[in-house]
């Protein structure tokens, strides 16, 4: 058997070496873009300033209207949604900072 495969890793050998003597550009292919961050987030923006835009306010009043009603939303203005949630995790499941994360994507950051 290895008399066999002697041929082909000889073969493999000899292509190793063709490839490093290609010039850099054609022997790798460029790395593909990455993916930008969104510009908002359940467990990076902190609730007051979701609260502040329009556009992501009305996600968190469709998504979870009782918290953004609550006469008592101001003093957590500082804290994140995922913060939060360690308070209010009826409110705040995981499945509902899905859902909110996923509608916060689709908003593009403020200028």
């Amino acid at each position: 058997m290895k008399s066999l495969l002697r041929p082909f890793l000889l073969a493999g050998v000899g292509l190793i070496g063709t490839a490093a003597a290609l010039p850099a550009s054609a022997a790798s292919a460029p790395a593909p873009a990455a993916a930008a961050a969104p510009a908002y987030s359940s467990a990076t923006t902190p609730i007051g300033d979701l609260l502040d835009n329009p556009a992501t306010k009305a996600v968190l009043v469709k998504d979870v209207p009782t918290l953004v009603a609550n006469p008592q939303i101001d003093m957590a203005r500082g804290m994140t949604l995922k913060q939060v949630q360690a308070y209010a995790g009826d409110v705040l499941s995981d499945s509902v900072l899905a859902k909110i994360d996923a509608d916060l994507a689709q908003i593009p950051a403020a200028k």
